[in-house]
């Protein structure tokens, strides 16, 4: 009865043009434009404080600390170096043999290594070492780079790519595709993890997005469900996300917790519809989101709720509400593949 309910509502709320199917849809272009045009001249920016939850609890405050160790860096900055390099992970062994969170080769770490914790010993497998260790490594290397033309913080970066000596040569970036891209793909990354200082943005897929959750309303739920044939086109939660941003040119990955990485955040009162929704039992970790949905007004999605249920509407302002996710498409292809 509750979940006819919360359909019927949202019908109602949308007005007569919802019940045209389309023209729901056009409804939601027509609101995302206007307001496009109200932001014109607005600007995505990072800003020195981290987003809500994007960081791991565990390892926040280290990030927040080391993250302003000198200005070339950030917070948001040095959390997005982490999770491109280990997704978190304070285990993970590249096949190149670099280790831990920070994804330090042994021989780097010999002469780079800190102790970030003051326990007398220099462990790479210990983010409270080496966390501080990839901060003063960045800061060491913008010193090396202080006088050349261009960002330092783009040179810091390109620097810890090809070495400072290739940026110092160059006098900026080097024309090497690699260490570009490194550069583009952090700084688009860092947009995830900063605490947005202004209005982001409107996105300009959201409405195909949104039409093609649209099309699949009432489709059943399937674990695991991409909307493949074999799968009789059902989907679950991040299968029917990633679907519907595909249609429009934007590749996400395939699970929740890493498509909340995909672009800025916007803060409840700020949704837009085309925006990711997202839900966790911890609010605290990124890492332990667990749903996602398309929000399309009013205060309603589009999702895959669960096992027995179909693709319908469904309320975002529930206690699990985690935040929001406006996607672009730098950000979806700055995610790390292998986090």
């Amino acid at each position: 009865m509750g979940e006819s309910w919360s359909v019927r509502k949202v019908w109602v709320i949308g007005g007569a043009a919802v019940g045209l199917g389309m023209g729901f849809v056009m409804l939601l272009v027509v609101g995302v434009y206007i307001v496009a045009g109200n932001l014109v001249n607005g600007v995505t920016s990072g800003g020195r404080g981290l987003a809500k939850g994007a960081v791991p609890a565990a390892y926040k405050q280290l990030v927040q600390q080391w993250g302003n160790l000198c200005p070339a860096l950030s917070p948001a900055l040095l959390a997005a170096q982490l999770y491109q390099e280990s997704g978190w992970n304070p285990t993970v062994v590249s096949p190149a043999d670099a280790r831990g969170i920070a994804q330090f080769i042994p021989s780097t770490w010999a002469t780079h290594g800190i102790d970030g914790n003051g326990d007398g010993k220099r462990d790479i497998w210990d983010p409270n070492d080496a966390i501080p260790s990839a901060a003063s490594y960045d800061c060491e290397l913008a010193k090396y780079v202080k006088d050349v033309p261009g960002n330092v913080s783009d040179n810091m970066l390109a620097a810890y790519n090809a070495g400072a000596y290739r940026v110092i040569k160059s006098r900026g970036v080097p024309a090497i595709s690699e260490t570009q891209n490194y550069v583009k793909r952090i700084r688009s990354l860092e947009q995830s993890f900063a605490a947005p200082v202004t209005r982001i943005d409107p996105s300009r897929q959201a409405a195909g997005a949104i039409a093609f959750a649209q099309s699949k309303l009432g489709t059943p739920y399937l674990w695991g469900g991409n909307g493949t044939p074999d799968q009789g086109g059902r989907f679950d939660c991040s299968g029917l996300t990633k679907a519907a941003f595909e249609t429009v040119g934007i590749s996400l990955p395939r699970v929740a917790n890493d498509q909340y990485n995909a672009g800025p955040h916007p803060s409840r009162d700020q949704l837009l519809p085309g925006d990711l929704v997202f839900f966790s039992d911890d609010l605290t970790d990124s890492r332990a989101i667990r749903h996602v949905g398309i929000y399309v007004g009013g205060g309603y999605m589009i999702d895959a709720p669960r096992t027995g249920a179909v693709i319908r509407f469904d309320p975002v302002d529930t206690p699990d509400y985690f935040g929001a996710t406006r996607v672009t498409e730098d950000g979806a292809k700055a995610l790390p593949t292998n986090v």
